[in-house]
């Protein structure tokens, strides 16, 4: 009898331990890395988020931004994103993806070039080389935005695979310029700023309309709490985050926008009254 009482107490404990109920999850992320880069910078953060909640996470990057585009625009499967503005408006327009944290900072790029071009503007470099993450990354799309003549553009190289690998260009003369984003001007002082982009919505964490609420609000819970721990400092400063707050799709309703000139985009058909 006794034997019978403590086997089903410890039964009873693993029921409601959160290991009994775990389940495992996949986060898409945006190809800002080359993927082994990509797991080494995320690997704190899926660890952070398996501890907080219970749940494992497995995270999903395609080879290019082409690949990023055409399985966004494919209603590739995938549980949770963590991606730039355009992006998260698509998905929750598209596919009806629930908005969940953002960065506190809002997002914004800097377009920086060498040394020689202090004082001048985005004007003079034109038809020359300026390095970029491909399309349709949102920095390729805001630097295209900042020239407003088709025929007088820069010669945008987006063969970056991050964006310091973009900066790194510049050093070693295969660029005249590059678009980063703006935090990277504090990191590299001896490059100047020629224009800086409008202020977006941050970058943010999404969840498929599949996943249980639950395991929506302890993720958003986890992540609001990320800058309380400070073996995370290493993964926000990467990220250029200093915390996460509450996402609403409202901050970001109107920026699936940008996505209008890329192949493959097809607004939401307007619904007749």
């Amino acid at each position: 009898m006794f034997r019978s009482r403590m086997l089903a107490a410890v039964l009873g404990t693993l029921i409601l331990s959160p290991a009994a109920g775990a389940n495992n999850y996949t986060l898409t992320v945006e190809p800002s890395y080359p993927n082994a880069q990509a797991q080494e910078v995320y690997k704190p953060l899926l660890d952070y988020l398996k501890r907080r909640t219970g749940h494992t996470f497995t995270l999903q990057i395609a080879r290019s931004y082409h690949y990023h585009w055409r399985d966004l625009r494919e209603s590739a499967p995938t549980d949770f994103a963590f991606e730039e503005a355009h992006f998260v408006d698509y998905r929750i327009t598209h596919q009806g993806f629930v908005p969940l944290v953002r960065s506190a900072e809002p997002t914004r790029y800097a377009l920086l070039a060498d040394p020689q071009y202090e004082g001048r503007d985005i004007k003079s470099l034109i038809g020359l080389p300026v390095a970029c993450m491909p399309a349709p990354s949102l920095g390729f799309a805001l630097l295209t935005q900042m020239y407003d003549n088709p025929v007088a553009q820069p010669e945008v190289k987006s063969e970056a695979a991050t964006w310091r690998d973009g900066l790194q260009m510049i050093f070693g003369g295969d660029a005249q310029g590059a678009l980063a984003p703006a935090s990277y001007a504090d990191i590299y002082p001896n490059l100047v700023v020629l224009a800086r982009t409008p202020e977006l919505p941050g970058i943010a964490f999404t969840a498929s309309p599949n996943v249980p609420e639950d395991v929506r609000q302890s993720v958003a819970d986890a992540m609001i709490a990320l800058h309380e721990d400070s073996a995370m400092y290493d993964v926000l400063a990467e990220l250029g985050v200093t915390q996460f707050v509450p996402a609403t799709a409202a901050e970001y309703a109107g920026q699936e926008a940008i996505l209008g000139n890329f192949f493959g985009y097809k607004p939401v058909p307007k619904k007749v009254e």
